[in-house]
């Protein structure tokens, strides 16, 4: 698959498919967004928000949630927020969202299924509760809610940007704030 991205990859920059993209890397909109990193995301949430290329920084995480005050979203949005001038910050979760099904002794399995050994799991427990880590949740409002929260408490996050939560539909792309 890499192989047949690569060859594809030589044909746009051949043709010069990359000029309908070019833009200056800071975000026009001066907008963050956390969102999910689901496939059927890809496309619509920008489309249904009326995003072009260069209008916000999203920033895809599975489940849209931060883990930590201090992880690596969090650390995207402080960039977005001081490098970027990022002002407004839209939390975005999605109907149907795998992560509310997930769960750590599942993945553990799988894990192991794969060769992932005891001792490589003990190993990473030394750095992570691996049962918070690849738990998921199970309601997505308060998901939503419980993110918000923690962009809007941090306290390295001025509070003057405003933060907001919604959840779009998968399949229509309707977004329904959360308060």
């Amino acid at each position: 698959m890499i192989d047949q991205i690569l060859s594809y990859n030589k044909r746009f920059v051949a043709e010069k498919g990359y000029e309908p993209f070019i833009t200056s890397g800071q975000p026009d909109m001066k907008l963050a967004i956390v969102s999910c990193m689901d496939t059927r995301l890809t496309k619509l949430l920008p489309n249904a928000l009326g995003l072009r290329n260069g209008d916000a920084k999203i920033i895809k995480v599975a489940g849209g949630t931060i883990l930590t005050p201090y992880d690596s979203v969090m650390r995207s949005l402080l960039v977005a927020i001081y490098e970027l001038d990022c002002q407004e910050i839209m939390i975005i979760h999605h109907s149907g969202c795998g992560a509310c099904h997930m769960n750590a002794d599942h993945f553990l399995h799988l894990m192991r299924e794969r060769g992932i050994t005891d001792e490589a799991i003990q190993e990473a427990e030394k750095h992570v509760n691996l049962n918070k880590y690849l738990d998921g949740f199970h309601d997505t409002e308060a998901s939503v809610r419980r993110t918000v929260k923690a962009v809007q408490q941090h306290p390295l996050v001025p509070k003057n940007v405003v933060v907001r939560g919604f959840i779009i539909d998968s399949h229509t792309g309707e977004l329904t704030p959360i308060d």
